[in-house]
């Protein structure tokens, strides 16, 4: 058995987590911006053009409130005062990125994706064994991704430069954790997957 894979149509996802108005507000500071968003949003748009010409699954994520009160976050959101209204521009995907119309986009209230969305049992439904990580946070969102999916039994890759932190420190330190739960691939590298898939 081995990660390194092909990319098979009808068995492989592309999920972007949290990149949001929310996450890449321009207003948020320029350390951050500095730490890769800009690279993040660049390099996930390329991956998910090349995952729609291969006729590839692509699934969102977005931190939202699923009440106008938040009362359906997790303890750790709430700790945090992490609060996405409902609705609002902060929960949508970036424009760069916006969804086509039948691509799925999860609203979920703590980081770990598989914890507060049907994820898994959407990935299931649809037949999917291999799942190509890209986004927010490095350390925090994308670890419990890529951790959890690899534990349901998931062949996880992190593109590594489609995901950032709050400092190139923390997402270094998150890559180090992370990566003997998956497969760690470049843009390009993951690109050239796509274009052979089959």
């Amino acid at each position: 058995m081995t990660r390194d894979r092909p990319i098979r149509r009808g068995s492989c996802a592309l999920l972007i987590i949290d990149v949001q108005n929310a996450t890449c507000d321009p207003a948020r500071p320029a350390a951050f911006r500095a730490a890769g968003v800009d690279r993040v949003v660049a390099n996930t748009r390329q991956l998910l053009h090349a995952f729609r010409r291969a006729r590839l699954e692509v699934v969102f994520t977005v931190m939202e409130n699923l009440t106008a009160d938040g009362r359906d976050r997790s303890l750790d959101y709430k700790l945090s005062g992490i609060f996405v209204a409902r609705g609002s521009r902060e929960a949508q995907v970036v424009a760069d990125l916006a969804p086509e119309e039948d691509e799925l986009v999860l609203p979920k209230t703590s980081s770990s994706v598989f914890n507060s969305t049907m994820l898994d049992y959407l990935l299931r439904n649809i037949g999917i064994t291999d799942v190509f990580v890209a986004g927010l946070l490095t350390d925090q969102c994308i670890d419990h991704a890529v951790k959890d999916g690899a534990d349901r039994g998931y062949y996880m890759t992190c593109v590594h430069d489609a995901c950032a932190a709050e400092t190139v420190e923390r997402h270094q330190a998150a890559l180090d954790c992370f990566k003997g739960y998956c497969r760690l691939l470049a843009t390009a590298d993951v690109l050239q997957l796509a274009a052979a898939a089959q």
